[in-house]
């Protein structure tokens, strides 16, 4: 496919107003733009059309909508699966310790470039083109976000990339995190690359630790990542080492902004919540982690007044579609009835497309002069679709169905489901050496 080209026959769902507006028609596209959007009268033509023309690509109907945007993800856990765990996991701070905390100590480079590739692949064939991660190689810490920039921009994605800075492994190691992510954010973004200042959590963070954090974003310009009450013991340890809750101890230190992440939310006060109100961070809602983690779930009902609301995945998977289902049924488990469940998936869905773009201002709304970022949904509306009823075909529609087709700044990174990477078997082949290599080095532990 050219870079001169058209998409046809979509149902082009522009967001914008806090609605979404379905047109249909063609999508032009050409230097990695939208030059043109073109509404046409829907008929039965536009099912079984069949251009036999290079430069046309036909939607047949199906639902065109902006990239999905990955929150919270941890790529460093990716070649996580299938190990041997012999360690206790009966509560949280023991599968942090038997798990996630021995293996991170066991990667290296090659483990985060194989890590982040098989991320990017996972990421495309869900309609995920934007990653904010959260990483964590203490033993491999200089150089590792820019070895996991050039395996997600191989692949034609864009990310908010930051170092996972903690205490637990000394007073150094806590340094070269911080100074992996000041670096980055200073000298590695770019157009498609960005970067914050990681933390692990309160509990694993000293004060002096904050207060260079605090220094490092107002140098960079930037908000902090970090785990706010995930589990019940990030209080407790907490309040026992510092005195001061985990909210209390980032606001004293001056770490919030409106450009903060604050993964989970799960532990937190109503007073805790009313102060990050003043502040204005993202609370990232993971889910499907929280559930396998046993670690309880967020106030949704509270935190919807106080945080910008964002969906990620804590790296359990690259599927945000089934994240935000998740999200919407769990509200209605909880009591939401369902005009207010639909209000609060709506305000999540334009929180993300608001907080974006406080790192990536041009992301698009599939408006003529946008970048082309679009995925196109394997689903076709079986009745009208219209920007009254968008959400209804969105939520119980296209979230069932997988993405077909990936585009982002114009190419194809993904088309029928075929990806446009080339080498996918030498990836796979590299992925699984690495993945043993982690398996042998783990169970050794």
């Amino acid at each position: 496919m050219q870079n001169t080209y058209k998409v046809i026959n979509a149902f082009i769902c522009q967001p914008g107003n806090d609605s979404v507006t379905p047109v249909f028609g063609d999508i032009e596209i050409s230097g990695g733009k939208i030059t043109k959007i073109v509404p046409r009268e829907f008929t039965d033509a536009a099912f079984t059309g069949n251009s036999t023309d290079a430069n046309v690509y036909d939607a047949h109907c199906r639902m065109l909508t902006v990239p999905l945007v990955n929150f919270h993800d941890h790529i460093y856990s990716r070649l996580g699966k299938g190990l041997n765990i012999t360690g206790d996991m009966s509560n949280f701070p023991n599968v942090l310790k038997n798990l996630w905390w021995k293996l991170d100590q066991l990667l290296d480079e090659g483990m985060n470039n194989a890590s982040a590739e098989m991320t990017a692949l996972e990421s495309i064939r869900n309609g995920v083109t934007y990653i904010f991660d959260h990483h964590a190689s203490p033993n491999e810490t200089k150089g590792s976000l820019r070895t996991i920039k050039q395996a997600l921009k191989k692949y034609g994605l864009r990310g908010v990339l930051c170092f996972e800075t903690t205490n637990r492994y000394g007073e150094e190691k806590a340094k070269e995190g911080l100074e992996e992510n000041l670096n980055f954010a200073l000298n590695e973004s770019d157009d498609d690359f960005k970067g914050m200042i990681g933390l692990h959590a309160s509990f694993t963070v000293d004060d002096s630790v904050l207060q260079r954090t605090r220094e490092a974003i107002e140098t960079a310009k930037t908000g902090v990542h970090v785990h706010l009450c995930e589990d019940v013991s990030d209080r407790v340890a907490s309040l026992e080492s510092y005195g001061a809750s985990p909210v209390e101890r980032f606001i004293k230190a001056g770490v919030i902004n409106d450009k903060s992440i604050f993964a989970h939310c799960i532990h937190l006060t109503d007073k805790e919540i009313a102060a990050l109100g003043e502040y204005k961070p993202a609370g990232v809602f993971n889910i499907c982690s929280n559930l396998n983690n046993q670690v309880g779930l967020a106030p949704y009902h509270q935190l919807q007044k106080a945080v910008t609301m964002l969906a990620g995945t804590d790296g359990m998977h690259a599927d945000l579609s089934k994240s935000a289902k998740q999200l919407f049924l769990l509200a209605r488990h909880t009591g939401m009835s369902m005009n207010d469940a639909f209000g609060f998936f709506i305000q999540l869905y334009f929180s993300q497309l608001s907080f974006i773009k406080k790192y990536f201002p041009d992301y698009t709304s599939l408006q003529a002069g946008d970048r082309a970022d679009f995925i196109i949904w394997d689903y076709v509306p079986p009745t009208p679709l219209t920007g009254a009823n968008f959400f209804g075909h969105y939520i119980y529609g296209a979230l069932e169905y997988p993405v077909r087709t990936v585009v982002q700044g114009g190419e194809f990174l993904m088309k029928d489901h075929i990806f446009a990477a080339s080498d996918q078997n030498e990836v796979q082949k590299e992925i699984f050496k690495q993945g043993s290599r982690l398996a042998k080095k783990f169970a050794e532990g």
